[in-house]
């Protein structure tokens, strides 16, 4: 994403880029005003126009959206209507989001929810003051390359370990194609490193604790972001981010700072996993069979690699598993839409027999 058009300055700062004007044509034509939506809450939502902030209504999801694509996230960018209900700006329009952190929703009930919006580089924190969960960190990488942006590993606390690499070295292994960098945010080692692997719109990830605000008031330059002390007994921490806050950073990009992540379900991330785990697909390529599961079958590529210690077992059990939890998801997706359709085609049959019983009593 550009961040050096000059159509609007304020709006520049924060991506807008020719190719957004273009698409904002039309509603500039109905009257409409660009703004980028900095942070959702209560049916509200705080923008950034071309005149400066402002707090503006929001209209609610659209019925049957399966990712909440109809309401504005943090990141979005939307066409605002002057003067709407109590004299307050409305968001009218979504425009078209180039990517999207989507994860299933809390009610797991088969439908996404939308972390941010059109997000260039995702940075997944990950605390050193703890051994890394590298089975979290493939997931929050599928996660994060299902979107369609680029993913960072940031192992953050490294003042708290004597050595990093070895933890480097591990991560790195888990995460093949991914730029992995270890920092201090205490002591602002490693910060610079950081800041050269992330560009654009910037989404840090990770659960509470990992020290995502910290880094985040690092880049940002200043104590902007809330943060809190973790747990000495195992290094959890409280959510001290409780909402997504898009922030503009000094050297150019903003920043979206998201609440500490318990849990993260895969929505639908194939592609994602094949990014993740392009090591394992990589071998699959040449097993004996096309369709082979990699459990007992002969030929298998795969197990070969971990009977001769090229592929960590570890990787191959994370691989099934999160596999077998985004085939989960997809079913009850196609379940749910399968429902939706029986129950249109239900409402549409019951229309049609009250309108041929009415037009029978007409005769």
């Amino acid at each position: 994403m550009s961040f050096a058009f000059a159509g609007s300055s304020r709006l520049a700062a924060y991506g807008w880029d020719e190719t957004l004007e273009t698409e904002f044509t039309p509603h500039r034509a109905a009257g409409l005003v660009p703004a980028r939506v900095a942070a959702v809450d209560r049916g509200l939502c705080d923008v950034v126009a071309e005149d400066g902030p402002a707090r503006a209504a929001t209209a609610p999801a659209a019925s049957g959206d399966p990712a909440g694509e109809q309401a504005p996230c943090t990141g979005d960018w939307v066409a605002l209507r002057p003067g709407g209900p109590g004299g307050r700006p409305a968001v009218a329009a979504l425009l078209p989001r180039r990517t999207a952190i989507v994860r299933s929703s809390a009610a797991r009930d088969s439908r996404g929810q939308v972390l941010a919006a059109n997000v260039d580089t995702v940075a997944i924190a990950v605390s050193l003051a703890a051994r890394p969960d590298l089975g979290r960190v493939e997931r929050l990488l599928a996660l994060a390359w299902e979107s369609g942006a680029r993913p960072v590993v940031v192992l953050t606390k490294s003042d708290q370990v004597p050595d990093s690499a070895g933890a480097e070295a591990d991560t790195a292994a888990a995460a093949p194609g991914v730029d992995v960098v270890a920092c201090s945010a205490a002591t602002g080692d490693g910060v610079d490193v950081v800041r050269a692997v992330l560009a654009g719109t910037v989404a840090l990830i990770g659960p509470s604790g990992a020290g995502k605000s910290t880094l985040g008031n690092a880049l940002l330059g200043a104590d902007t972001l809330a943060t809190g002390a973790v747990r000495d007994a195992d290094g959890k921490g409280r959510h001290t981010t409780v909402r997504r806050e898009l922030l503009p950073l000094p050297g150019g990009g903003v920043l979206i700072d998201t609440p500490g992540l318990r849990g993260v379900g895969l929505f639908e991330a194939s592609e994602g996993l094949e990014r993740t785990f392009a090591d394992v697909e990589e071998l699959a390529a040449a097993c004996r069979f096309g369709d082979c599961a990699h459990d007992s079958e002969p030929g298998c590529a795969v197990l070969a690699a971990v009977e001769d210690g090229t592929l960590p077992p570890r990787r191959l059990a994370s691989y099934r598993k999160l596999l077998r939890e985004n085939a989960w998801a997809a079913s009850r997706t196609d379940a749910r839409l399968r429902a939706e359709r029986n129950d249109q085609w239900k409402a549409v049959s019951k229309w049609q027999r009250r309108m041929y019983k009415e037009r029978g009593r007409d005769r």
